[in-house]
């Protein structure tokens, strides 16, 4: 009875919230006294063999030949649940989880807990811990059902590595039944991913206009971060919608977060308050992000943005 995790992976790199995932399958495994698996789909150019460093024992490769629907990635999941008798699905809490989950839940009758945040309790049956309220509070759930998904919050646990190699199988994928047809794909073009970044600069309507943007773009290049912004300024146009950052746009975890010229609305501090560290440049001190920030700075975004990024860049040559 496994622990079944699944990795996201593009470009040819796991994503890091799936390593975490990963890291924290393995340490669930390790609670519960039994062995820690992974679902790998797509072409993967690492051997998948040395995924066993993340203390994974066994790796289900399903390699198709042809575009990946959520349909198959369901069936074939399901099918090594059945096969492994696996009792426990474990997930990054992204959008892949946000699709899979919910219909792995229905067809396999499985109790599911998203935004986990610490290991499960099972001393006692399964209790897990998840933030609720937009991370103002936390919730325990108790997970009854014989099978059980769990998608955790990025940031939560540390990503540990071992020695040792896993086993691959490889299965099918095939084409099935599918009510959705995808009729174009556009891929993100950006650099740093804003899910998956260590540190990310996002710019409000403090900035005034889409023509100083560049402020926002030089300090990120000089942190190796990414750039983000908030709803009004994406409502604006002067950013894509992509770029938004917020309950009602991408919901991020990073290391740092680093909020230029936004006043802090409660929607948008729904969507980033997972972030181990918030700070704040504003000219208001009233404004609501300080409540939440670490670290903030009253003051002029056009004179202090500049100097910070020189200062970041001279530090770092």
């Amino acid at each position: 009875m496994p622990v079944l995790i699944y990795i996201d992976h593009s470009e040819g790199k796991i994503k890091k919230g799936s390593l975490e995932a990963l890291a924290y399958g393995a340490a669930l495994a390790r609670q519960t006294q039994i062995e820690a698996h992974g679902f790998l789909a797509g072409s993967f150019p690492e051997e998948l063999a040395l995924l066993g460093k993340y203390g994974i024992t066994k790796v289900y490769h399903a390699k198709p030949d042809e575009a990946i629907s959520d349909a198959a990635l369901v069936k074939a999941i399901e099918q090594v649940v059945s096969s492994s008798n696996a009792d426990t699905l474990v997930f990054s809490f992204n959008q892949t989880a946000k699709t899979l989950a919910p219909l792995l839940a229905a067809r396999l009758r499985a109790g599911l807990v998203t935004g986990a945040v610490a290991l499960p309790e099972t001393a006692a049956g399964f209790v897990v811990k998840k933030a609720i309220y937009s991370g103002k509070a936390f919730a325990k759930i108790r997970i009854n059902s014989a099978v059980k998904i769990v998608c955790i919050n990025q940031n939560i646990f540390d990503i540990t590595e071992t020695t040792g190699n896993a086993e691959v199988t490889d299965i099918p994928l095939t084409a099935t039944d599918n009510h959705i047809q995808v009729v174009e794909k556009k891929k993100n073009t950006e650099e740093v991913s804003l899910t998956d970044a260590e540190i990310v600069v996002a710019g409000g309507m403090g900035l005034k206009g889409p023509e100083n943007w560049h402020l926002i773009t030089d300090l990120a290049n000089a942190l190796d971060a990414a750039a983000a912004c908030s709803r009004p300024v994406s409502d604006n146009g002067w950013r894509p919608h992509h770029e938004h950052v917020g309950q009602t746009g991408t919901q991020i975890a990073p290391n740092l977060y680093l909020a230029v010229g936004i006043s802090g609305a409660i929607q948008h501090i729904g969507g980033v308050n997972r972030s181990k560290i918030i700070a704040a440049i504003n000219k208001d001190a009233d404004s609501p992000i300080f409540k939440v920030a670490d670290y903030g700075m009253t003051g002029d975004l056009f004179e202090i943005v500049p100097q910070l990024t020189e200062a970041i860049k001279k530090a770092r040559s």
